[in-house]
């Protein structure tokens, strides 16, 4: 009898209602080294890219690499090499080295990642706001099928500015329509430029361990988790009010 009564007392009470959360006004994703195990894959192209031109990139500029926009880095590698193609033009080699590199393992998701974007989209629109190129971006998404979730991408070609610069956020934001509430806006990021980017914006940022490979600083942004498995609806709900 004890024991039955201890059994009952632990169910939840159905007249308790629980509270309700606040929702966020929209969740920004960071790609690579966030939602896609993709970071070591976009340097090798990078560097396999180069290689092809002649050029060999410093380990200076393979960090480099990690993090930043393709407006950077070309501006980097060729202020830094004296590299003799324009930026799509590497563009497409390092995107055909790339290929190359995933043909055997494909795309792969970083822990929680599908789990957290299917459910995240059901709170919130969610953009994705990358360093990469839009046909990167597009094959990654698609790759790890969570395509159809995002109403807005903002890749390289569409900004003149990248992280840490606020400019890739502040786009996603409005192509979502929620900018005049940025700070309702939870950035998710795996590298000090784009949690500065996110703050920025004025957005809450959440740094993720998972996918930070090269040791980027992640102290800037509002809270730091493991994966995005711990990426809560109540610790997004805390961030914002």
């Amino acid at each position: 009898m004890t024991g039955r009564n201890r059994r009952l007392s632990s169910a939840p009470d159905p007249t308790v209602v629980p509270p309700v959360l606040a929702t966020p006004a929209a969740f920004l994703f960071d790609l690579d080294g966030t939602l896609v195990d993709s970071e070591r894959a976009n340097v090798e192209s990078v560097v396999l890219a180069c290689r092809g031109l002649g050029v060999e990139l410093s380990d200076e500029l393979k960090v480099f690499v990690v993090g930043h926009s393709w407006n950077e880095i070309y501006q980097r590698i060729s202020a830094t090499t004296g590299i003799q193609v324009g930026m799509e033009a590497l563009i497409a080699r390092a995107v055909r080295e790339k290929d190359a590199l995933l043909a055997a393992t494909g795309h792969r998701p970083l822990p929680g990642a599908v789990a957290i974007v299917q459910r995240l989209a059901g709170r919130a629109p969610l953009a994705i706001a990358s360093g990469a190129s839009r046909v990167e971006v597009r094959d990654a998404v698609a790759g790890i099928g969570i395509a159809s979730y995002f109403k807005a991408i903002v890749a390289a070609e569409d900004y003149t500015r990248g992280k840490p610069d606020p400019e890739p956020y502040l786009m996603a934001m409005d192509r979502l329509g929620v900018r005049a509430q940025a700070r309702r806006c939870i950035v998710l990021e795996d590298a000090t430029p784009g949690i500065l980017a996110g703050r920025a914006a004025g957005a809450r940022v959440i740094a993720v361990r998972a996918g930070n490979f090269v040791g980027y600083d992640l102290t800037p942004a509002d809270v730091v988790v493991d994966t995005l498995a711990d990426v809560t609806d109540q610790l997004c709900a805390d961030l914002i009010t």
